[in-house]
């Protein structure tokens, strides 16, 4: 227990220190860049963060694929460097995180060890996208997919993975607390539930965006070897914990921290599995 308070103290510390750096350089940039799409020269062998782009359910809930993008994928990737020893590729001129847009049909997508779709409630995979994100995956790829509320948009995202892992054929399972990516670095004891800042604001510090999304999960699909592919929170907002880290004090204290501790453990779990 010492031992677990010394890390989170020491995560808090550490992100603390450079919160104040992070928002200059994010008012001074403005995070107006253009969108960043993957080339080849994107990738030099250290970590990208690669965001997918995808198309829209008619019927889906959400927002898009473009929710906390860019500054969730900058200041993650910026994390990841500060708190482990990753090696992040960077701009060579700015010293920015290279980070990077695809389409689940690019081929430039296998040079990504780990994706990321947020909004996944108003997804839409292709008939051609389908067979290309199950290879992606069954090839060792890694998909989180977050930031979705309540049973409808969790209907729309089952339906549409489903047609990438037929349920039949590849189970979505809860991922107990005892799973290894609980505490690939940090002793993550119960998945937080991260509401976007604007709805933390409006309903007066709730953390439920739904009437029916009053509980976080941590859910996924394993290869036939047990090996974990696909991983969803459902009913949590991890990209707004890190794009808004630097918006609000209380809201940094309050779900940046323990958000940064679960998405470092998802990302070594990613590249190191």
């Amino acid at each position: 227990m010492r031992g677990h308070r010394r890390i989170t103290v020491a995560i808090g510390l550490a992100l603390c220190l450079c919160a104040v750096a992070t928002t200059v350089a994010q008012r001074r940039r403005g995070f107006r860049a253009p969108l960043r799409m993957a080339s080849a020269e994107s990738f030099d062998g250290g970590f990208n963060f690669c965001r997918i782009i995808f198309g829209e359910s008619r019927d889906g809930d959400g927002g898009n694929w473009s929710v906390d993008y860019p500054r969730a994928d900058v200041n993650l990737s910026i994390r990841l460097a500060e708190l482990t020893r990753t090696r992040i590729s960077r701009d060579a001129a700015t010293g920015e995180p290279n980070h990077v847009l695809l389409r689940l049909t690019d081929d430039l997508m296998f040079q990504c060890p780990f994706i990321m779709m947020t909004e996944v409630g108003s997804a839409y995979i292709s008939p051609e996208e389908a067979p290309r994100l199950r290879e992606y995956l069954l090839k060792g790829g890694f998909l989180w997919a977050d930031d979705f509320w309540g049973d409808y948009a969790w209907d729309i995202w089952a339906r549409e993975i489903g047609k990438v892992f037929p349920p039949s054929e590849y189970a979505i399972v809860d991922l107990p607390l005892s799973h290894p990516l609980f505490r690939t670095q940090f002793i993550v004891s119960k998945l937080p539930q991260i509401p976007s800042i604007g709805a933390w604001y409006s309903s007066g510090g709730g953390t439920s965006e739904r009437p029916d999304s009053t509980e976080a999960h941590a859910r996924g699909i394993f290869d036939k070897q047990g090996h974990l592919m696909v991983l969803m929170t459902h009913n949590t907002d991890f990209g707004d914990a890190f794009e808004q880290e630097a918006a609000d004090p209380r809201y940094f204290h309050t779900f940046s921290v323990d958000g940064y501790a679960f998405g470092i453990n998802v990302l070594l779990y990613a590249l190191s599995h």
